[in-house]
């Protein structure tokens, strides 16, 4: 196993508290990062989850002022995981789509403004958090799909904008990975059979292998990888 060493790094993780964002989180500590996590509870003893190894800032992030607010409270930090995101019951009206894109994307083009100066300060590094449907369309989340493709977008405009300035910008998109997210395809014995046999390695990613991918891009090992996408899906993007 690859071993990243992140001691005296700040690193801000969005939606920490859970799934792959904490599974993030947890291998940026295990890396000896100070770790700052965000979420939308009041605080992180609201969480079944053990959130003690990281600082802890409620944001709501469909909300502007709280993501001005959350980079006054983090101040400089050396690496920002933009994971934060959510999907919609019904992405088909307006109330939902302007729900989805507002945490997915414009919440992580904000962040990613608001921390810019310290990061080129510090000569930082930006992980974006996408999906598989950054590149291709899951036709009852067209939000969720137009939210991780415009990530991606981003993601390579910013990526070649900032080089100059010595910040890395790069994403990672995950499949379908053991998280709260997917647990009705998983716990369903048909979708999850017929979502398994879509993916080559015939399993379930894990939020581990994803923090993996995303630790290596914001590590000095990627100091030379801006503006791009690795995709962590188990093959399923071959079909």
């Amino acid at each position: 196993m690859v071993r990243f060493d992140f001691q005296g790094k700040r690193v801000l993780v969005t939606g920490g508290t859970q799934g792959i964002g904490l599974g993030i989180a947890e291998a940026f500590a295990d890396a000896r990062a100070e770790v700052i996590v965000s979420g939308t509870r009041t605080g992180a003893a609201d969480y079944d989850e053990d959130l003690s190894r990281f600082a802890y800032l409620r944001a709501r992030l469909d909300e502007p002022g709280d993501r001005a607010a959350l980079a006054r409270a983090v101040g400089a930090i050396d690496i920002l995981i933009n994971n934060a995101g959510q999907s919609h019951p019904d992405e088909y009206s307006m109330e939902g789509y302007r729900r989805v894109i507002e945490v997915n994307l414009n919440a992580a083009a904000e962040l990613c403004y608001l921390f810019h100066p310290a990061l080129r300060e510090r000569g930082g590094a930006i992980v974006n958090i996408g999906s598989c449907a950054s590149f291709i369309a899951i036709g009852t989340a067209p939000a969720y799909t137009a939210s991780k493709a415009g990530l991606l977008g981003f993601t390579r405009a910013a990526a070649d904008q900032w080089a100059r300035d010595g910040v890395r910008v790069n994403l990672v998109a995950p499949g379908f990975i053991e998280t709260r997210m997917t647990s009705g395809v998983r716990a369903d014995e048909r979708k999850a059979g017929n979502t398994l046999r879509a993916i080559p390695v015939r399993r379930f990613g894990t939020p581990a292998e994803v923090a993996a991918a995303t630790l290596f891009l914001a590590s000095s090992a990627a100091s030379y990888i801006t503006g791009q996408s690795i995709v962590v899906d188990g093959g399923l993007m071959l079909r």
